[in-house]
């Protein structure tokens, strides 16, 4: 049995992903529990029960929620043989615009970032005796969760800044991996695995591509110092790091290549599914 902590955006797919594969699944959630979603607090007897655990919850200034309540009962439990945990490439700090790969050592800057890594070396205790396999996610997007959506919402802004390319990866690519990792049967111990895309991209050239997938003109530029004036501190954090992020030991080592190895084959893919779902949009 796979147990997904945090049936979000990404637990959510993973989760329906395994259950149509055959693996029976539970998972924890706000929202009202049902055969599948159990509350957070009732997680224990599931956790006796997994096999595999995989954990997407984002650690907060008190540390792991899942491993403060937890800790014992994992490391503990009797048939778990696997665990991964989504963490995210923003423990690797500012390179500068250099690139950063599986082996390189963290080195986070933010708050955020810095309770990402503290948090990863908290469930590698946890997890010492079995298979434990940290994800380190690029920016998520996919359906509903793109620039196809910031732009026909108008929310969009196309951010100057020359030189300064982000990672990506498409939901369905975080799906794949993570399955691809829980199936493959090797010996206990750690391996890091990032999960970005090939293509590092400016968030100009993608906000411009979205408009053009969409048939609308793009929204002005905006030059980065005057964008800044009105960031939030999450997203001034954001653009004060600039690596770019490499995942070919990743797919090697997962025997998968991404189906959305850039930014235009994943938009497009988000837009024909709209459209399969709502013809005329």
């Amino acid at each position: 049995m796979l147990l997904v902590f945090g049936l979000g955006y990404v637990g959510s797919a993973v989760a329906a992903a395994a259950a149509a594969g055959g693996l029976p699944v539970r998972g924890t959630t706000r929202a009202q529990p049902d055969a599948v979603a159990i509350a957070f607090e009732d997680a224990a007897p599931s956790i006796a029960q997994a096999t595999h655990l995989l954990s997407t919850v984002p650690p907060d200034a008190a540390g792991d929620p899942v491993l403060s309540r937890y800790a014992a009962a994992i490391a503990a439990s009797p048939r778990l043989r696997w665990i991964g945990y989504l963490s995210t490439t923003g423990v690797y700090g500012d390179r500068n615009g250099g690139w950063v790969d599986e082996a390189s050592a963290p080195a986070p800057i933010s708050d955020r970032s810095r309770r990402r890594a503290a948090a990863e070396q908290q469930w590698r205790g946890v997890a010492a005796r079995g298979a434990f396999d940290i994800f380190r996610l690029a920016g998520i997007y996919g359906p509903g969760r793109s620039s196809l959506d910031d732009v026909r919402a108008g929310k969009a802004r196309r951010i100057i800044k020359p030189g300064h390319a982000f990672g990506r990866i498409h939901r369905d690519d975080i799906v794949r991996a993570v399955l691809a990792a829980m199936r493959q049967e090797r010996a206990p111990g750690l391996r890091v695995l990032n999960l970005a895309d090939d293509e590092p991209a400016e968030s100009a050239e993608v906000v411009a591509e979205a408009a053009r997938l969409l048939g609308v003109a793009p929204p002005d530029a905006v030059p980065f110092e005057q964008a800044l004036a009105t960031m939030s501190p999450m997203a001034r954090s954001f653009w004060s790091e600039n690596r770019k992020v490499a995942s070919r030991r990743t797919q090697q080592m997962l025997g998968l290549r991404w189906l959305y190895p850039g930014y235009r084959e994943g938009l497009r893919a988000i837009l024909a599914e709209q459209r399969r779902q709502r013809p005329g949009q």
